[in-house]
């Protein structure tokens, strides 16, 4: 007669991950991988999955980041390679980290559901932008 809330649930990151098991992802320790796309997932404040910089699977466990050229996206290597970002590259990385954050019950931000963030920019004119303060003139 009585309704009664049910307790709720805390899942931990071992539960979240075997959620993103059986929603179809590979996982390999702290690396979660589908369809040649991956990233790593580490454990966060309470339990919480923190999703890294997600890229494309380059020689099965490397993964390459997204770059901004300025006229062009480009994945690069750890030791600098480069490779152009299709369209299809560029859905399939959009479509893999939304059904990441879905399956491990992460949030998923308003940003990142508009489509792929590139982390790195690598325009002409803004050269090592991303590398700390300029360098003064006179040093």
């Amino acid at each position: 007669m009585f309704f009664r809330r049910e307790k709720e649930t805390k899942l931990t990151f071992s539960d979240r991950l075997s959620a993103a098991r059986t929603a179809g992802f590979t996982v390999e320790g702290t690396l979660v991988t589908r369809r040649g796309l991956g990233c790593e997932v580490t454990e966060g404040a309470e339990g919480m999955p923190e999703i890294g910089e997600a890229g494309l699977l380059v020689h099965g466990k490397e993964i390459a980041r997204l770059v901004h050229g300025g006229y062009q996206m480009f994945f690069v290597t750890r030791d600098g390679h480069k490779l152009a970002a299709l369209s299809e590259h560029l859905k399939a990385l959009h479509t893999f980290t939304e059904d990441l954050t879905e399956a491990l019950g992460a949030t998923s931000m308003y940003n990142t559901g508009l489509g792929t963030i590139c982390t790195g920019h690598l325009y002409d004119r803004v050269k090592d932008r991303d590398h700390g303060a300029d360098k003064r003139p006179w040093e």
